[in-house]
């Protein structure tokens, strides 16, 4: 007797397949910048292409979920699509662009390059699994994470390596063509501009396991999207998301470079003051 198959919701799978899509193209981007050559203009036209596709995923990875409880059409094949999707976006594609980067500037031996590319990986499908196992369905159990989300990893990674980029002068143009963070680039001496890209090349390769190891720890991350969606702070909200959007607009780069960085260490922050708390109501009972 044939086994039915399992049903799909078409437009929330379409996204997702969007998602795995710009994943693969950002494989595919990386393994041509490598083949350029390091320094060449399409190595640098070419790495950056795969960071911003890793960054246009994030967004269709946001919208399928939403769009899927919107319309009532989460389905046990949309999961697991969703999954296997953010493994290749999220887990592999990622890891792919900083070996890339990391072999073109020759920062440490292939093996350890490597070693430290297949613990990101390897980890962010051990994060994604258990995601599956321990989440259920409803609004109310999107609002935290527990362990780093496989996107915000990929996107603060991504935008490290879009940093080094910037720094280096090759994706922000030059006179007429600049643009505005080229010009203000232009104002820092060229010799310190060098110095900052290559303290980030080697954060690169430790942002690796980093990362990973913070995807599968216990400290629990803010839905982004859905603490913005729920806000009812009014007008000092509106101000807040405007100016973000305002600065993504004239310095994408740095932009997402602080963003990044700003959601990891505000999830490491909360968790020290949690426990930190409960140190201190251990003591007032033990007193």
């Amino acid at each position: 007797m044939p086994i039915p198959a399992p049903s799909v919701a078409l437009l929330p799978s379409l996204l997702t397949m969007a998602n795995a899509g710009c994943g693969l193209l950002a494989i595919s981007k990386a393994i041509d910048a490598l083949a350029a050559g390091a320094g060449s203009q399409q190595y640098h036209d070419l790495l950056e292409a795969s960071c911003w596709l890793v960054l246009l995923a994030m967004i269709f990875d946001a919208l399928d979920g939403k769009v899927a409880r919107l319309t009532d059409s989460s389905t046990p094949m949309g999961a697991e699509l969703d999954s296997f999707a953010d493994a290749i976006t999220f887990g592999v594609a990622p890891a792919m662009v900083a070996k890339t980067m990391l072999e073109a500037e020759h920062m440490f031996h292939p093996r350890l390059n490597f070693l430290a590319v297949a613990m990101f990986s390897l980890l962010a499908v051990v994060r994604l699994a258990r995601f599956n196992l321990t989440t259920e369905a409803g609004e109310e159990h999107h609002r935290f994470f527990t362990g780093l989300p496989s996107p915000a990893a990929a996107g603060t990674l991504v935008a490290t390596i879009l940093m080094c980029l910037s720094l280096g002068g090759g994706i922000e143009g030059s006179g007429e063509q600049a643009t505005a963070v080229g010009r203000g680039l232009a104002f820092l001496p060229e010799e310190f501009r060098m110095r900052l890209t290559s303290f980030l090349q080697p954060v690169v390769f430790a942002l690796l396991p980093i990362l990973g190891l913070l995807m599968v720890s216990q400290v629990r991350y803010r839905h982004a999207a859905a603490g913005a969606a729920n806000q009812r702070s009014g007008q000092a909200t509106l101000v807040k998301f405007t100016v973000i959007l305002l600065l993504l607009y004239l310095a994408p780069v740095p932009s997402l470079f602080v963003i990044g960085y700003a959601y990891v260490l505000r999830g490491l922050w909360d968790a020290w003051r949690e426990r930190q708390s409960g140190r201190s109501d251990s003591f007032r009972k033990a007193g």
